[in-house]
């Protein structure tokens, strides 16, 4: 079980809970097409974003298996958005994880999504105790992918048109991390 003290500090970020007052800059940054592209779900709408900020508030801890850490991305020096980051306690058992995040367009390109993303994977391996943390991605999203091969993570799999998504047959690659190779790391 892991609940955090937010906010949670890096070198230059503030990982913190989400708001109601959230809800702007949420619908602005998921609502946009080019965000959302390899995305599982749409441009948020209004009613998109007020369901979602309605789950991110309550993602604060994780408590047990199948919960999720979602947290605020926002510069410590200035407080503005970046984005969002997600930890998911998958399996308590096999003692597994899964780390996500979305980058705000106006902040991409400054290494702030790894930064974040690094801080996740501290949590989940170091605080929780998970045995590997896996990254799910589309094929597509090479940005993506670079931001798990800077983490360490190894590229394990590359599944052919397992998902339809918006209506298409998408590629998914995975991408993985050991708590040894972790410690190693560091």
């Amino acid at each position: 079980m892991f609940v955090p003290d937010l906010p949670l500090r890096t070198e230059r970020l503030l990982l913190r809970a989400f708001t109601a007052d959230d809800l702007p800059v949420l619908r602005d940054y998921r609502g946009r097409p080019e965000v959302t592209r390899y995305l599982y779900h749409e441009p948020y709408d209004d009613t998109a974003a007020r369901a979602s900020i309605d789950r991110l508030v309550r993602r604060t801890a994780l408590r047990a298996p199948g919960d999720m850490l979602n947290l605020a991305v926002t510069l410590a020096d200035t407080g503005e958005f970046a984005g969002d980051v997600l930890l998911s306690w998958t399996s308590g058992e096999h003692r597994q994880g899964e780390i996500g995040y979305v980058a705000h367009p106006a902040h991409t390109g400054r290494g702030y999504v790894t930064e974040a993303a690094r801080e996740l994977l501290r949590i989940g391996f170091e605080e929780l105790g998970l045995h590997r943390i896996v990254g799910r991605l589309d094929a597509r999203n090479t940005a993506s992918a670079r931001v798990l091969e800077r983490l360490g993570m190894r590229r394990e799999a590359h599944l052919r048109e397992n998902e339809f998504v918006k209506g298409e047959w998408t590629d998914e690659v995975v991408y993985a991390l050991l708590a040894r190779e972790w410690r190693a790391a560091a």
